[in-house]
C-alpha cells in the first residue's frame, strides 16, 4: 500500500528510481521511512521542519519502542531526501544533519559449539576421501580453526617465504615449527600457532599438493600453500563455497563461512584461556576493544551454564 506523500518526497522517489536505478524493495523502504515523519508533523511545511523538530521525532519513534537499527535507517531516508532537496529548493540546511540516533549495539558474532566445531571437522564420511580436493579443503578448515585466520590471511599463504625480484610471501608456514607467519590488516605480520590437527591435516596435503600443480600455474602461485584445482592459488570464492558444502556434508545446521571458524576459535579460546591480551594478538586486533567483543560470548556461554547448574538462577523467560 503506497502512502502519499508531499510532491517533493515523490519526486525524490522517482530520481531514485530513474537516475539511481533503486531496487523496488529499497524504494518502498524508503516511502515507508518518509512517511514517517509526514505522520509525525502532518500540518508542517517540510521547508520549515527544523534541526530541533527532527531530533523531537526521532525521540518520539524510540519512545514507542523502536529498536536504534529502525531508528538509524528512518534518519538516513530523511537525511537523505534532505540532502538532495535542501540545494534545489534553495533552503538554508538540512534540518536531519547531525542527528544523533540511539546507539545500534553490536550484532555478537557467530561462533559455533565446541561440539558442532569437532562435528564439523570430524565428520566420518570425510575420512575416507583421499582426493587432493578433499585433503586441501580438510587442511584449509583446519587451519582457519586452529589459528583463526582471516579468509584474506589463508589464501595468501605459501608453503615457505620466498622472496623474488617481482614477489615476496606475505604469509608462509613453517611445518618444522609448528607456527604460521601471517601478514594482517595494516601489513602487520604475526607469528601464529599450529595446532596437532592443523599439523596433521596440512602434512597430508602437502604430500598431495603436488598433483594439483600445472604447467600453467602462474610463477607466483607455483609456491601457494593451497592451490585451486586448475593450479592457480586459491581464491576466496572457492573457499567460502568448499565451506558450505563442508558444512552440508557434516550436517551443522546454520550458514557456516570462513570468519565462523575464526570467532569459534577466539571464542572457545577464551572460554578455555580466559587472556584476552592472548587472544588479541592470536587474531592480530589492533584495538583490544575489537577483541573484547568475545568476552559477550564467553559470558553468554558462563550465563547459560549458570542458569542450567546452579539450584536457585532458573530465570523468567
Amino acid at each position: 500500500m503506497n502512502h502519499n506523500l508531499p510532491a517533493a518526497m515523490e519526486q525524490w522517489l522517482d530520481y531514485l528510481r530513474t537516475n539511481k536505478r533503486y531496487s523496488a524493495h529499497t524504494l518502498a523502504a524508503y516511502r515507508r521511512d518518509l512517511a514517517q515523519l509526514t505522520r509525525l508533523y502532518p500540518d508542517i511545511d517540510l521547508a520549515t521542519l527544523s534541526n530541533p523538530q527532527i531530533r523531537t521525532a526521532i525521540a518520539r519513534l524510540h519512545a514507542s519502542q523502536m529498536s536504534p537499527r529502525s531508528l538509524a535507517r528512518i534518519l538516513s531516508a530523511w537525511r537523505g531526501f534532505y540532502a538532495w532537496w535542501v540545494p534545489l529548493a534553495k533552503l538554508s540546511l538540512n534540518p536531519a544533519k547531525n542527528v544523533k540516533t540511539p546507539k545500534v549495539p553490536k550484532s555478537l558474532p557467530k561462533a559455533l559449539s565446541v561440539e558442532q566445531t569437532q562435528a564439523l571437522l570430524d565428520h566420518p564420511a570425510r575420512q575416507a576421501q583421499n582426493a587432493p580436493i578433499h585433503l586441501r579443503d580438510q587442511a584449509m578448515f583446519e587451519l582457519l580453526y586452529a589459528s583463526g585466520l582471516r579468509l584474506s590471511e589463508l589464501v595468501q599463504l605459501d608453503t615457505h617465504y620466498v622472496k623474488k625480484d617481482n614477489y615476496e610471501s606475505a604469509g608462509w608456514l613453517n611445518l618444522a615449527e609448528q607456527e604460521l607467519t601471517v601478514k594482517g590488516k595494516g601489513n602487520k605480520t604475526r607469528l601464529v600457532p599450529l595446532g596437532r590437527k592443523a599439523q596433521e591435516a596440512l602434512s597430508t596435503w602437502l604430500a598431495a599438493r603436488p598433483s594439483l600443480l600445472k604447467p600453467a600455474t602462474p610463477e607466483n602461485d607455483i609456491n601457494a600453500l593451497f592451490l585451486g584445482e586448475r593450479g592457480a592459488r586459491i581464491s576466496p570464492r572457492v573457499v567460502q563455497l568448499q565451506l558450505k558444502k563442508f558444512a552440508q556434508l557434516s550436517e551443522v545446521p546454520g550458514q557456516i563461512h570462513p570468519h565462523v571458524l575464526r570467532h569459534s576459535f577466539a571464542s572457545h579460546l577464551l572460554q578455555s584461556a580466559q587472556d584476552l591480551r592472548a587472544v588479541q594478538e592470536l587474531l592480530g586486533h589492533a584495538n583490544i576493544s575489537t577483541t573484547q567483543i568475545y568476552t559477550r560470548l564467553d559470558f553468554q556461554h558462563l550465563a547459560k551454564a549458570y542458569d542450567q547448574a546452579h539450584p536457585r538462577a532458573k530465570r523468567k523467560n
